[in-house]
């Protein structure tokens, strides 16, 4: 990371106009089951007194985000009643009048503001390539690309139905806050090397920087815990790192930890902005004795270890391994087809159940599966920091960790990995090569989340585009290099190994026989498929961590 080049940003209003035009668009569109959580989520808090939010259960779609997300919906039910009254009466389920669909999505719309705000803030965090005059060539603008039109948020949340856009852009205020204290450092060491005059002042100016960059990036990464838990992935990477980065001020010349610059100061300046949030959103709950009430609503560990559709990560792989042992065990008489078990592990609310072969997965064994995978990551960054690009590369790896080896997984929670690593993809070659591989399967596997045929050529088009836009503009941002490709001839044939599976479960299937027989057969391939380029750049980001470990330490 380093200064930001300072340059005409006028492209940056078009990129973003033009993906809200688009979005407007998908306002009469397929929306999923989300749609109707979050309408009934906007009932509950406009009609019902605040003890009574995470009781309430008319609808199975109960409130289980955290207090801050639900003081979200409040304020917007107090526009919503200017669109249509109806729908915010707990007892209407399933209501969906068009001002309703009207409001729900123009609502998704302009909260995505911050997340635009947001990806600006990153882009003027990147390093510009000297002399590149071109605009398409210039990192900046392939990074606003690959975050403003990324596909796998377009879908989910303008077709689909969800709020990550205003959610992820929380998240990359705060990612930004961490990244610009080098950009505002090497400000601040240029003029220190031209001017003597002014040394006494700068070196507090420093600190002050450095300090308030981290203490902002940590209050935005703690509201956006109280607004949707899920980020609970990646609070590893930022506990360490603040702790590490922040309230250890000093280094040893060797890069290892100086003991004796611990600030406790700076310590209780973190813990005073958490505690702080966190009252603030779970305090009048905590005073009315619900709180084991909200915590049982959002972290439901009945709901069994994989999703409706299995996220592709390597439970998927464990189930696909125990249905083919179970096959092969029942087809050579060493098992007997009635005494395997009979729980699904496919519907969408499921419960527990036991596998058939293999053993039968908790939610202790995956907490300590998920803790061990991100355990080197996070040991990295202790030893060695390396500034804000060894925080972003912990963040990614304790997203994905935690994608893979998490309970209850939702697929949709590979944009938790996907995004960071747009960042890193526009500044590093090796990275490059491995966001193509995660974005164009992860993204893939959000393709059965939107099953109905007249939004079959949205999804295809959309994700074309994406696709072909990253490989080509990723290819020439790395140029320089003197290799043509960021991949390698196994990872291509994989890579194109999506088109004979595209075509078979989005065509060939739907017209076919087995479409009775056997329902979730395209969910299955899709899933385990990429399941396989999600493992394999889980393994390729620790290699590069352990080669960027080998490395001198950079300044």
């Amino acid at each position: 990371m380093a200064a930001p080049v300072m340059d005409s940003w006028s492209w940056f209003p078009a990129l973003a106009l033009g993906v809200s035009f688009l979005k407007c668009l998908f306002i009469s569109a397929y929306h999923s089951t989300d749609f109707e959580v979050h309408r009934n989520w906007l009932a509950i808090t406009h009609s019902l007194p605040v003890s009574r939010w995470y009781h309430e259960n008319t609808s199975e779609w109960t409130l289980d985000y955290p207090p801050l997300f639900a003081v979200f919906e409040f304020g917007l039910s107090h526009v919503a009643r200017h669109f249509d009254r109806n729908m915010l009466q707990v007892e209407n389920l399933n209501y969906a009048s068009p001002p309703t669909v009207l409001f729900q999505r123009l609502s998704v719309i302009f909260t995505d503001l911050v997340f635009i705000y947001a990806a600006k803030e990153c882009c003027r965090c990147v390093q510009e390539q000297k002399g590149s005059r071109d605009v398409l060539n210039r990192p900046s603008f392939v990074l606003a690309v690959l975050l403003l039109w990324n596909f796998g948020l377009l879908i989910v949340d303008h077709l689909h139905f969800q709020y990550n856009g205003f959610l992820f852009g929380i998240l990359l205020l705060s990612v930004s806050k961490h990244l610009q204290v080098r950009a505002h450092l090497y400000l601040i060491v240029s003029y220190l090397n031209t001017s003597s005059n002014f040394k006494g002042f700068l070196n507090v100016s420093v600190i002050c920087v450095f300090q308030s960059q981290h203490l902002q990036g940590a209050l935005l990464f703690s509201i956006l815990l109280n607004l949707k838990h899920i980020y609970l992935y990646v609070a590893p990477a930022y506990g360490v790192y603040l702790l590490r980065s922040f309230c250890f001020s000093q280094d040893n010349k060797d890069g290892s930890i100086r003991w004796r610059s611990f600030s406790p100061l700076r310590l209780l300046a973190l813990g005073a902005i958490v505690v702080s949030v966190c009252a603030l959103s779970f305090g009048p709950f905590i005073a009315m004795g619900q709180l084991p009430q909200v915590l049982s609503r959002l972290f439901p560990f009945k709901r069994g270890l994989c999703h409706a559709y299995w996220a592709p990560n390597i439970w998927a792989l464990y189930n696909i391994l125990d249905k083919i042992l179970a096959m092969l065990g029942v087809r050579l008489k060493l098992l007997q087809e009635a005494e395997l078990p009979r729980a699904s592990m496919t519907g969408g609310l499921v419960q527990e159940f036991q596998h058939s072969v293999l053993p039968s997965i908790s939610p202790s064994i995956t907490l300590v599966c998920t803790l061990l995978s991100v355990l080197p990551a996070a040991a990295s960054i202790w030893r060695r920091p390396r500034g804000a690009r060894g925080f972003l590369r912990c963040l990614l790896l304790c997203a994905l960790g935690s994608f893979m080896f998490g309970w209850h997984v939702h697929e949709k929670a590979i944009l938790l990995a996907i995004l960071p690593l747009s960042i890193l993809a526009v500044e590093s070659r090796e990275d490059a090569g491995i966001f193509l591989i995660l974005s164009t399967t992860g993204h893939y596997s959000l393709f059965p989340l939107i099953f109905t045929p007249a939004e079959l050529p949205i999804k295809v088009a959309l994700m074309l585009m994406f696709v072909i836009f990253s490989f080509i503009a990723l290819t020439k941002l790395h140029s320089n290099s003197g290799v043509a490709s960021l991949l390698h001839p196994l990872e291509s044939v994989y890579l194109l190994g999506l088109i004979p599976v595209a075509i078979a479960c989005e065509v060939i299937f739907p017209l076919s026989p087995w479409q009775q027989k056997l329902p979730f057969l395209p969910l299955l391939v899709t899933s385990v498929y990429c399941s396989m380029g999600v493992c394999y750049s889980f393994l390729r980001l620790y290699i590069s961590l352990l080669r960027e470990e080998e490395r001198p330490k950079q300044a």
